[in-house]
This record gives C-alpha cells, sequence and structure tokens, in this order.
C-alpha cells in the first residue's frame, strides 16, 4: 500500500467512527447498531469479490455441472420467495468432504458435497437454502461488518483502496475477509431468525415443511451421537444447533404451517434429489479414503497417504481433487514422473481448481518447461492468488525472460510478506535483478 492510499484509509476510518448510527434490518424493520453504513451495492461488491476466493480456499466446485445446475434451480426457486428476490443470487456446490453450508453478502451461497450426501430429499436441501438465504436478506454477515468487527477490511475491499496489484496487498485483504465471512460463528437469535425465514421461504415455493424437520433431526442424531470432527469443524461451528433450536423450529412449523402436507400440494421430491445426487454417493468410499489419505498425510506418514490415495482412485476414478493430492504427495516424495503424470490428469479433467494448476506449472518449472508452466500459474493466481504461486510465477518469468513481471511479481510478494520465508526470498531474488 502507498503512504497516500494508507492515508486515505486512515481517513476514511477516522471519518466512519464519527459516523456511529443505526442500520435497519430489511427483514425485520429493527434498527441495529452500526459504526458505518454499507448500502446494497456496496454488500454485492463484497459478496461477489470475496465468493470465488471462498470456493478456491474449500476445495473449488464440484466439477459436475448437472448437479450444481439442480443446487442452483432449487436455490432460486426458494430465493424467489424471499425478502429480497433482487439480489444476484449464487448458489453453488464445493468439493469438499465436510458438512457445512454458508451465505455470504449479497447472496453467494454454497452447500458442500459433504452435507448433499446426509440429505434424502430436495425439501431438505430447500430447508438449508432457505436458511442461508435467510441470512442474506436479514444482512447477518453485514450486521458483524457494521458493528466494527471487519471495518478496516471491509472499507478496504469495498473501495479498493489497498492498490490495484493483482497478487498485491489488495488481493491478501480480500482472501482475509473471505476466510473471516466463511468462519464467522452466528448468533443464536441470527440461527433462529434464520431458520424461521428459511421455512418461510421454502414453504411459499411450495416444499413441504416437514424436510426441515427431517434435516434437524438428522443434525440432532448427529450432535447426540458424538458429532464427528468433519461435523464440529464445519456446520456446528458457524451455525451452533441445539435441542432447543430443533424443538423452537417444530414448534414454528406446527403453528405456522400445520396444514401444509402432501395432500395440500407441498413436496418432499425424493425421487428426484436422489437422482440428482446418485453419482455423488456412488463416488463417497473414494472420498472417505481421501480424507484418510489426507490425515496420513498430516501426521507425517507419507507412504501409507499416497497408498490411500490410490486406493482412492480405485474407488472414485477420475476425481481431479484425489488425483491433485496423490500429485501433490508424490511432489513430496520426489516421485516427479508420476506426481506429473496425475496433476496433468488432475487439470485436464477440471482446469478450475488452483492447486492443481499450481502442483502442475512447479512440476513443469523443474522440468524447464518454462512458458506452459507460466500458463498454468497464471492461471493458477487468477483462480486464488497466494504467495507460494506467485513466487512460483515471479521464477517462471525469469526463466522466460520477463524481467519486469518477475520484479513487479517480487516487489508484491515482499509488500505482502515482509517477515516471511518467500518475502525474504522474493527479497533476495530483486536484489539479484535490479543488481543491488
Amino acid at each position: 500500500m502507498t503512504a497516500q492510499n494508507h492515508t486515505r484509509l486512515i481517513v476514511i476510518l477516522l471519518a466512519l467512527v464519527w459516523l456511529v448510527g443505526c442500520a435497519v434490518n430489511p427483514v425485520t424493520g429493527r434498527k441495529e447498531l452500526a459504526l458505518f453504513q454499507i448500502s446494497e451495492e456496496e454488500e454485492i461488491t463484497i459478496g461477489q469479490r470475496t465468493f470465488p476466493q471462498v470456493l478456491q480456499q474449500m476445495g473449488g466446485i464440484y466439477p459436475d455441472e448437472a448437479l450444481n445446475a439442480y443446487v442452483e434451480r432449487v436455490g432460486e426457486r426458494v430465493a424467489r420467495y424471499s425478502h429480497r428476490p433482487d439480489l444476484p443470487y449464487q448458489f453453488a456446490v464445493i468439493n469438499n468432504s465436510a458438512p457445512n453450508a454458508f451465505a455470504l453478502p449479497g447472496g453467494p451461497i454454497a452447500i458442500t458435497r459433504g452435507l448433499l450426501v446426509v440429505m434424502n430429499n430436495e425439501a431438505q436441501l430447500a430447508s438449508v437454502l432457505g436458511h442461508e438465504v435467510g441470512h442474506v436478506t436479514a444482512r447477518h454477515s453485514v450486521a458483524g461488518m457494521q458493528r466494527g468487527a471487519l471495518l478496516g477490511v471491509g472499507v478496504a475491499v469495498i473501495s479498493g483502496v489497498a492498490g490495484d496489484a493483482a497478487h498485491g496487498p489488495l488481493s491478501q485483504q480480500v482472501a482475509q475477509l473471505a476466510a473471516t465471512l466463511v468462519d464467522n460463528t452466528y448468533s443464536r437469535e441470527q440461527e433462529r431468525e434464520a431458520d424461521r425465514l428459511g421455512i418461510d421461504y421454502m414453504v411459499r415455493a411450495g416444499y413441504d415443511p416437514q424436510g426441515a424437520v427431517q434435516l434437524q433431526e438428522i443434525f440432532y442424531r448427529e450432535l447426540e451421537g458424538g458429532a464427528q470432527p468433519s461435523w464440529v469443524g464445519g456446520l456446528f461451528r458457524t451455525h451452533p444447533f441445539s435441542r432447543d433450536r430443533m424443538l423452537d423450529n417444530q414448534r414454528y412449523i406446527e403453528t405456522t404451517y400445520g396444514q401444509a402436507t402432501a395432500a395440500a400440494g407441498f413436496v418432499l421430491n425424493a425421487r428426484e434429489f436422489q437422482q440428482a445426487t446418485a453419482a455423488l454417493r456412488q463416488k463417497q468410499q473414494g472420498f472417505q479414503l481421501y480424507e484418510e489419505g489426507r490425515q496420513l498425510e498430516a501426521r507425517n506418514q507419507l507412504p501409507q497417504a499416497i497408498a490411500t490415495y490410490q486406493r482412492a482412485l480405485e474407488a472414485a476414478p477420475n476425481e481431479s481433487l484425489i488425483l491433485t493430492r496423490l500429485g501433490l504427495a508424490l511432489l513430496k516424495a520426489e516421485d516427479m514422473v508420476p506426481a506429473r503424470r496425475n496433476l496433468q490428469r488432475a487439470v485436464d479433467l477440471d482446469g478450475n481448481y488452483y492447486e492443481s494448476r499450481m502442483g502442475f506449472g512447479f512440476v513443469l518449472l523443474e522440468r524447464g518447461e518454462n512458458a506452459a508452466a507460466v500458463q498454468h500459474l497464471e492461471k493458477s493466481m487468477e483462480l486464488l492468488p497466494t504467495l507460494q504461486g506467485g513466487y512460483l510465477l515471479a521464477e517462471g518469468y525469469e526463466k522466460t525472460g520477463e524481467r519486469q513481471k518477475a520484479i513487479a511479481l517480487y516487489r508484491s510478494i515482499v509488500e505482502a510478506d515482509p517477515g516471511g520465508r518467500l518475502g525474504q526470498a522474493a527479497a533476495q531474488r530483486l536484489r539479484a535483478l535490479e543488481g543491488r
């Protein structure tokens, strides 16, 4: 960040401090404390800037176009009956095993494949998506920003005052905001409000509210049975669940929608849901082995991890995420030929995941195929700017004779990571390139 931009940011922040007031919840009409105002346009900007980063950080979009289109249709059907139907909603399935779903300001909503496979019908899916739409319509994430928890980062991302460098500090701030928004824990009252709104929206869309009851019973069984780490670290961490909350929702449905049954035309759509998720369910054993491999790798049991990833591929052939993780593990083992084969296959199957592109780019750099390496590393940085990817790309620019591009990127890395390992390495390369 330049001195001019830094001064501008401070001035904006100080000015906003004097604007403490109230924001109006668009659903309830209640006035809520707000350190600064965020317009609907700015709300949408935050969501659209952070959503691609979140998707990449969590594993990328699950590469099944039909499944994503199905989830999007259900989500749009529910959102159409919300308090804010004109927002640019987006719905995506994330290639992640942890059961979870989340919403970002302005309309982006995602659900993991790990949550999809515990459901049984479309009404349950509509319940989850309706709940997340409720968080959007009630501006729950925005409320946290307005109370000041994300003041500096939010202003920087909205206004772009941190600079326009594609791989510089602004990208780091966007990544920080994206991670913080997803990790945000809602209050009990916000969860109850989103529950009620989600039930309202799904019923208006023609779904049987028993789908919401069934889903909460699934959550409660998981909670009572001693939730697995994937639940504790995912859905239950950001969306606190309890027996009282489940009973509150059941009472709300009984008193508000007692006659909303199948006989009245409300649907569960079990067959449609089972058909849409059939291919995903067939691959569950492979994904379970993939998660076992990740645990082994985290414990530095690399040979066992590689063997487990290979078993995962046998159970779920042509899954790009498993191929990527196997390829990266083989890189750690310095087994370059199969690493290249698996990473190239991963990119061929799904070229829209940053780790596949970065790993394959690294292999190509090591083999001296520098022009091809730059292409893949540029794509990796386009998908998710990272310090590691940036350093590799700068190295690629050096090797292809693009000296000024290398210098500019090394400078961005030094600025973003001044005391870190990659920042120091980039500073050393800068001195060499600039003859200092």
